[in-house]
């Protein structure tokens, strides 16, 4: 039986049919599995499949949730994940639905929750895992390299090693500099510039980097900057997850 990242175990005798996703990532995974025709709401922020979400009502964003709105669609089941959205929302919401809460950290953490969110809508994981997995392989073929990725600026912040992007980018070959630290430390650029990584990667959220920052960066840091780039390649796990992993194998240019 699926298990969230609370330890709530899911075991409804029949699939959801009324689900709110406050997830972007989840909301297309669930569309790429099939089971996009079982979301009665979404947050401001899903964005993909573009065409799949017409017509969906937006419930806010993922960290201001219209929380009466959200209850009057009279869901059965909302997607949470512990980092995109606010634990005292997931309090709220829990009176009057059944919820459950997300947050893988790696790749295997990715596979599984792709097989969860299949065993709960009755849909198969399994060709969307095998593509990933595939991926994997490729990516395996990767030469070595070390890297940094930055998240905001004013101050600077980074991702650590205890983040899903430094993980994503280890399963293709990665060593962050910053493995020793979790979460998102704050460090200057040109502290992130003495530790020589290979590659500086450039994402264009949740933080909105520019060429303007790219030409900033390129003073301080002599080894190879990557961006700005689509950011959700990074950020979102799911069904994205593969993507993002193509994304990697396509910047060291490595045949599929």
């Amino acid at each position: 039986m699926p298990v969230d990242a609370l330890g709530q175990i899911y075991a409804p005798t029949l699939s959801p049919q009324r689900v709110v996703s406050l997830v972007p990532s989840l909301t297309e995974s669930l569309f790429e599995l099939g089971a996009g025709a079982d979301l009665i709401g979404i947050s401001d922020f899903c964005l993909f499949p573009a065409e799949g979400l017409a017509g969906l009502p937006r419930l806010g964003g993922t960290k201001t949730p219209d929380l009466e709105a959200l209850r009057l669609l009279r869901p059965d089941l909302v997607y949470l994940n512990l980092e995109e959205n606010l634990r005292r929302h997931g309090e709220a919401i829990a009176k009057f639905s059944t919820t459950f809460v997300t947050e893988p950290k790696d790749i295997t953490g990715v596979i599984h929750l792709l097989r969860s969110l299949g065993e709960i809508h009755s849909r198969s994981s399994d060709a969307l895992v095998d593509r990933i997995e595939k991926e994997l392989v490729s990516c395996s073929t990767i030469a070595p390299f070390t890297f940094a990725v930055p998240i905001w600026k004013r101050p600077w912040m980074w991702c650590g090693g205890d983040t899903y992007v430094s993980n994503l980018v280890a399963a293709a070959g990665g060593n962050n500099v910053l493995a020793h630290l979790d979460r998102y430390p704050t460090l200057e650029a040109e502290e992130i510039a003495s530790l020589r990584p290979d590659v500086i990667f450039l994402p264009d959220e949740p933080y909105l980097f520019t060429e303007a920052d790219h030409a900033q960066l390129s003073k301080l840091f002599e080894g190879r900057i990557v961006g700005p780039f689509p950011g959700h390649l990074f950020t979102w796990h799911g069904s994205r997850s593969l993507l993002g992993l193509r994304f990697l194998r396509e910047v060291f240019e490595v045949p599929a």
